[in-house]
């Protein structure tokens, strides 16, 4: 008896001293986030892309992994994978960046790749699909979050919902001054790493006095469902929101500092980071409520609250609030951006391209986001929202890594100051293939109403882009419409300094080079 004593008295020690090394690790990485947000890669417009990499889906997608996976254990398994997925995905990003070192994204890379149908459509799902969508299950998330204590035992109602979604606000906010965007996104960015820090630290206490029986690998792997494969499809979509903001940085490659050192540095920082703080916020939910709770749950965050904080978990709400207003702010910014880059294409009509006469900011372009993202709002529900925008989300993805093999295989002497394995591509582009196959047929409704929407693009692309002879009165129309707009919002055309425009050096071919310095033979 008294060895046994002895014996369960040295687990619990070495339980302890392990959990402390843990609760140490995490206030080292969470004060580093701190300072990754700060390192200047970027010139002053970036603070808020950066301020993206650790997003509100955490917030949001939980609840639909472990119910699309059917067991704590698999859901775990499903969050680290995601960031794995994601890191795969991101060094593809990072050599198109630095060898089409165009602002736009996914966007430009498939527009200078493929051509401009290909590239339109893109845009088109973007601007109709994947921006305003996003925005809509966030602004949706921020009003739960804010209703949800005074709702404590039902859902908040529905025109609650939609009229405390802040997204009319914040695009007036981005429509007056591009200064007070920033500032809103730096100074909200505390919300969201002060929900994440408190969650992961009671969480990491309730582990330290031995509550984390349902972590077990004999509890956490039983299945309260079977899920098939289909339903694993969707969970790593579910996940994959939380994970979307790894791609931003490349909508800004014009203003990235140096981009062959610190595209790779950020990538190499932040993905890695970005999954073990999730994972242990996962590791915090499951160590304190029981998988049934946390999908009866209409906010997670403030259910952990109540039942771990007691008076202190008003808290909870509050943080996560901000989190998503400041996260709401931040794509509503990045949208604008990509507007612009397809109005300067010819892609969108060119009053997207304008900004107003004295504030310089978009406001065309932001009016469109928001009109788009209201009408979705009203008609969708959170966790579909979050499949449909997923998977659009991925066949992007999917198209631009395409686009680097073919790239590689069209140009092969173009200078790549990065140029990942081809294994790194390939393995992404497997995955791919088979999420987006499983998920379309899990939720061909969902999943194929996307898909639709974004083939509706291609009589658009043809009659709006292509079609070049129009007739007169078309024209006459579009110019009249064009001037109607400036007149009403005030906008111009940004002056460009043709030094910015001019063509990097980095984005040429070996084979002209020498032939141009040969001279002719």
């Amino acid at each position: 008896m008294f060895k046994k004593k002895n014996l369960l008295y040295l687990c619990s020690v070495e339980m302890q001293a392990y959990c402390k090394i843990l609760v140490y690790h995490v206030i080292f990485l969470l004060s580093m986030l701190l300072m990754v947000f700060r390192v200047s890669l970027l010139k002053d417009i970036n603070k808020t892309q950066t301020c993206n990499i650790i997003g509100s889906g955490i917030f949001i997608s939980p609840k639909g992994v472990l119910e699309h996976s059917g067991s704590v254990g698999l859901a775990l398994v499903v969050w680290v994978l995601g960031g794995g997925i994601a890191a795969l995905g991101s060094l593809c990003y990072a050599e198109l960046g630095v060898t089409i070192p165009k602002s736009g994204g996914d966007y430009s890379y498939v527009t200078e790749i493929f051509g401009g149908l290909v590239g339109f459509l893109l845009l088109w799902s973007a601007v109709l699909i994947m921006y305003p969508t996003t925005l809509a299950v966030i602004a949706l998330t921020f009003s739960n979050y804010v209703l949800q204590p005074a709702f404590p035992n039902c859902v908040p109602p529905y025109m609650a919902t939609r009229m405390l979604s802040a997204t009319l606000f914040l695009t007036w906010v981005n429509c007056s001054s591009v200064r007070l965007a920033t500032r809103i996104q730096d100074i909200f960015t505390v919300g969201k790493l002060l929900a994440l820090g408190l969650i992961i630290a009671v969480g990491l206490l309730q582990i330290y006095k031995g509550n984390y029986e349902g972590l077990t690998p004999q509890i956490a792997f039983e299945f309260y469902k079977t899920p098939s494969v289909g339903q694993i499809a969707l969970a790593f979509l579910q996940a994959s929101f939380a994970f979307s903001g790894w791609n931003f940085l490349n909508y800004v490659t014009e203003e990235v500092v140096d981009p062959r050192r610190n595209l790779p540095r950020a990538i190499y920082i932040s993905i890695p980071l970005v999954t073990f703080v999730y994972t242990l916020t996962n590791i915090a939910y499951f160590s304190s409520m029981s998988p049934e709770e946390l999908l009866s749950s209409n906010a997670v965050a403030v259910t952990f609250g109540e039942k771990l904080l007691g008076m202190f978990s008003t808290i909870m709400p509050i943080s996560v609030a901000l989190s998503t207003f400041g996260g709401i702010n931040g794509y509503l910014f990045t949208s604008s951006r990509l507007c612009f880059s397809g109005a300067r294409e010819g892609h969108l009509p060119s009053l997207l391209a304008m900004i107003h006469c004295k504030s310089c900011t978009p406001i065309p372009a932001l009016l469109v986001c928001c009109t788009a993202t209201i009408v979705i709002m009203c008609i969708g529900e959170t966790h579909n929202l979050i499949n449909y925008v997923s998977f659009i989300n991925y066949l992007s993805y999917g198209v631009t890594i395409a686009g680097l093999l073919y790239y590689r295989w069209k140009k092969p002497n173009l200078y790549r100051p990065i140029k990942v394995s081809l294994l790194v591509p390939v393995c992404y582009l497997l995955f791919w293939a088979l999420l987006l196959g499983f998920s379309l047929h899990s939720e061909p409704v969902v999943c194929g109403v996307g898909l639709v929407i974004m083939l509706t693009g291609v009589p658009v692309y043809f009659l709006g882009v292509h079609w070049k002879d129009k007739p007169k009165c078309i024209y006459d129309f579009i110019e009249w419409a064009t001037y109607l707009g400036q007149r009403v919002f005030f906008v111009v055309f940004p002056h460009i300094d043709p030094t910015e425009t001019a063509t990097p050096t980095e984005w040429t071919d070996k084979s002209s080079i020498t032939s141009k310095a040969s001279g002719p033979v």
